[in-house]
Formats: C-alpha cells, structure tokens, sequence
C-alpha cells in the first residue's frame, strides 16, 4: 500500500520527556557487541537502529567524510515522540571490537544474529518483548535478513534501504558520475566476477577501485552480492514501512518501489526533499546535497519521523 505523508492520519504519539542514553550490550561471537539505548515508558515501542554500508558507528557517522550523526539525531527525535531506541556499533568496530577480531571476516547472516542477541538483550535490559527493525542503506538488508525469523521482531523499518542486488546498485552508482568513466571497464568487470563468487586481484587498479574492491573485504561483497532483498521483502510476515528519499544519490526511490513490489502488504512512503543521510536537501545540486553528509546541525527530516512514528504507534496498538 503506497501512502503520501499527506494522507498519514495525524495520529502521532504523546510527546515525552527524553529520558537519558545509557550504554547496553548483547552477545557477539567472542565479546560484548555494544550500543547506546535511549528508552522512553517501560510500554512504549523501541527500535532497533541498524547501520548501513562500511565503518559507521551507532551515531551514523564514519571515518570516510561522514559526520551527519544522523542516527543520533533520529534516536532522539523519536524519543521526543515516545519511542526508544538502541542504536549499535557493528561486530568489530568501535565499541563492539571485543565482539570479533576481524570486522571483515562478516556475512549479511552474522549480521542477522547479531540482530537477535540485540532482541534479546532489549527483552532483558530494555523490558521490550520486540524490536521494531530499522534498517538504513544496507542496514535495511540485514533487517530483511533478520526478519525472516520472526520471533522478537515487531516489524521492520526499511529507511533508504537496498530494494536490488547490490552488483546491480553498485553499477548504476559507478556509471551515474561520468568522472569514472576511465576506471569504469575495470570495475564492471570486478563486479561481475564477485557476483559470480570469484575473488578478483586488484593490482593494476586504480587507488580507489583498490579501496573499493579491498581483497580484505572480497567475502564480504561475494556474500552481500548474493543477496536479493526484493525476495527477502517478499517473504516477510511482520509489519513492513518502506521510506524512500526523493534526493537519495545512493538509494533512490526506485529501490523502495522494488521493495514495496515484492511485498505489498509494505507501506511506501516517498520524501521528496530527502537525502541518504536523512536530511532535507533544499538544493537539487550534487554538492549541496554531498554538504548535508558533515552538518550534525541539520535536523532529521521531520517527515521521516512523522512516518515512523505514525506507523509504528498504528501497528503497535
């Protein structure tokens, strides 16, 4: 079911006082995952906040030129609106480093596991019988994956989320900058060997297909290319809400409506003026969209909020 923010029932929920953040940790592999929860009323709905691609920390920031703290921000506006969250560090990187010696060594499934020691730390240390899922960028796929055990998930939150394989997205990405067209046969060619689940050399390549295609993360993109989240979507059993940005540079809508697609029983919100980072971007310009990726001081955008919380208020009654 597709849905306007204009045809959302203003139906919202109680404002509340922000209760302090506080640090939880779950079970990982080999040490303590760890992740900050931020909790409302003992009955209300939390939500568990997933990260998207590469070293993003719990606050949505990375050391790549990401400082947009976008779901710091998101955790505390929901909070304003009676919602609580846990917002987490990936097995292996910042707090949860104890959790794994190699954050690389990783699949979409172990993220997934991850996923359900986050559900069960909440039901011992939160008072929460389920997680709302929400899952941003390839976060979303990982939410997907999780969902498909459904036990301790009360819906997922699908928000600029993967709606294709990720060769498929990766290719239009490349192609969408015409600054790569002289690297662009190489990494084609570096893709479609992953998606076949063949490890490629990278010497030759130029310093940013190197990074890209790191040998120390070639698992982890073999694993990941394997995986098809309009399947994933169309077998999910729980509430779905699906918010795709109208500005996103790296998840357009397109990818939402693949999503909603495959499951129709989802609901699809399009936010036109919103960017990957979940910011509003007045400007139609790359750059100005780029410059929303440093400024923690840019709220979230307030109908992506709305969104989540009309639905999760709705479903959760």
């Amino acid at each position: 079911m597709i849905k306007t923010l204009a045809a959302l029932a203003a139906l919202g929920l109680a404002s509340s006082a922000v209760a302090q953040p506080r640090e939880i940790r779950a079970e990982g592999p080999e040490g303590d995952l760890v992740g900050t929860l931020l909790p409302t009323a003992p009955d209300k709905p939390v939500v568990l906040i997933i990260p998207g691609s590469g070293p993003t920390d719990r606050d949505g920031n990375n050391p790549l030129g990401v400082s947009a703290a976008s779901y710091r921000l998101l955790a505390e506006t929901l909070a304003a609106r009676g919602i609580g969250s846990i917002r987490i560090d990936k097995r292996g990187m910042f707090g949860s480093q104890a959790a794994v010696p190699n954050p690389n060594d990783v699949t979409i499934g172990a993220y997934a596991q991850d996923v359900h020691a986050w559900i069960a730390a909440a039901r011992a240390q939160a008072d929460a019988d389920c997680l709302w899922l929400l899952g941003h960028s390839e976060g979303g796929l990982v939410a997907l994956a999780a969902a498909q055990q459904s036990d301790g998930v009360c819906g997922v939150l699908l928000v600029a989320s993967v709606g294709r394989k990720a060769g498929a997205i990766l290719r239009e990405q490349l192609r969408a900058n015409p600054a790569n067209a002289p690297i662009l046969p190489d990494a084609l060619a570096a893709i479609d060997a992953l998606e076949a689940g063949e490890r490629v050399s990278v010497e030759g390549m130029h310093p940013a297909l190197q990074g890209l295609f790191n040998p120390a993360v070639q698992g982890f993109l073999i694993d990941m290319m394997a995986q098809d989240p309009a399947a994933l979507a169309r077998s999910l059993n729980v509430p779905a809400l699906i918010v795709a940005g109208g500005r996103d540079l790296q998840t357009p809508p397109t990818d939402g409506e693949a999503l909603a697609e495959a499951q129709p029983d989802a609901e699809l919100v399009v936010v036109e003026d919103m960017n990957h980072v979940l910011k509003r971007v007045e400007a139609t310009g790359r750059a100005a969209n780029l410059a929303t990726y440093r400024d923690a001081a840019l709220p979230i955008h307030p109908d992506l909020v709305e969104a989540v919380a009309e639905f999760v208020g709705r479903k959760a009654d």
